[in-house]
């Protein structure tokens, strides 16, 4: 049974997150929480994403707050570095030090091929043994997904990269892009799983060889663990920009996992000048913890942020409803 919104409202608190760099075009993190009997809850979707698209979201929070935590299969999860589509080589090597003992780095690309490649490029000096990951959110067609895979494999090494993000949008183009790319590199997909009305229904056969689980816009953790078991691939767990009370989660979500055979995309909060409470990095994993939140106050946005995301919470509960 849903809580009703008297009972999320007697707890909501809106909190901004500075940013310490520009990341999905933001340099401040809104969201909000909420406690139940549970713990906390995070309702985190971006700002421009429509009530529809954030039942799910709202669905993750209520389910951390107000029901048990799953049975964890293991202690630590091992994370990758996230580095945004950032020119700035003191920003890239301030990201890459935060990001203590990790060796796999997650890299946004999608600007020009010169950029992109430069841009690994300083990762790998910094860290030479570093696996990369690249991650473009949709933003090519498969004649250019082909032509810069190409392009940026032969620049640092076939071998050297783990995967492609979401290289294309449509499931289409994902599978058009597997029967023509003439490499031996992962296709990844996200937006393909989590943008999708009717996930079950997805043929993701010769479209993606790992699958991203995202827990608050999939829905939480139970929904998460179905999709998982219901395709039967690989899984990455990665974070939608929450602030430690959804990362927290995302590490449950890994921590519950059946088989979890890569790295995590859950050390996001590096991304933040301060975050709400701490969740270490030591020597490149990361812990399901008992969160400490710190004083609030220091993170409250102003009041009428907060009565934009008590409507939003309202008119996404009735829609639920």
């Amino acid at each position: 049974m849903l809580p009703n919104f008297e009972e999320i409202n007697s707890s909501l608190r809106v909190i901004a997150l500075p940013m310490r760099t520009t990341f999905r075009g933001i340099q401040l993190r809104e969201t909000a929480i909420f406690q139940g009997p549970y713990g906390w809850g995070e309702f985190a979707p971006f700002t421009e994403y429509d009530d529809a698209e954030s039942t799910l979201w709202l669905q993750s929070a209520i389910e951390a707050a107000y029901q048990p935590r799953h049975k964890l299969l293991r202690e630590v999860i091992s994370i990758n570095g996230t580095i945004p589509a950032t020119d700035s080589k003191a920003e890239i090597d301030s990201l890459i030090s935060s990001y203590s003992g990790a060796r796999v780095f997650k890299i946004k690309v999608g600007t020009t091929l010169s950029a992109d490649v430069a841009r690994i490029q300083m990762v790998k000096n910094s860290i030479p043994d570093a696996k990369i990951r690249i991650d473009v959110n949709g933003a090519w067609n498969v004649d250019e997904a082909i032509e810069k895979i190409r392009a940026i494999s032969d620049e640092v090494g076939e071998s050297e990269i783990e995967y492609v993000e979401q290289p294309v949008s449509s499931l289409s183009e994902l599978k058009e892009l597997k029967s023509r790319l003439d490499r031996d590199i992962k296709i990844a997909g996200d937006e393909i799983l989590r943008r999708s009305a009717n996930p079950l229904e997805l043929d993701l056969h010769g479209a993606v060889d790992i699958l991203v689980l995202k827990v608050s816009p999939l829905g939480g953790i139970t929904r998460s663990l179905m999709l998982a078991g219901h395709f039967g691939l690989p899984v990455v767990v990665s974070s939608a920009l929450e602030s430690a009370i959804g990362i927290n989660y995302g590490l449950t979500l890994a921590a519950a996992l059946p088989h979890l055979d890569y790295a995590c995309g859950l050390a996001t909060s590096t991304l933040f000048e301060k975050d709400i409470a701490q969740l270490p990095i030591i020597n490149g994993e990361m812990r399901v913890s008992t969160l400490e939140i710190e004083s609030l106050e220091r993170f409250t946005a102003p009041y009428e942020r907060l009565e934009w995301w008590r409507n939003r919470i309202r008119r996404t509960l009735e829609l639920m409803q």
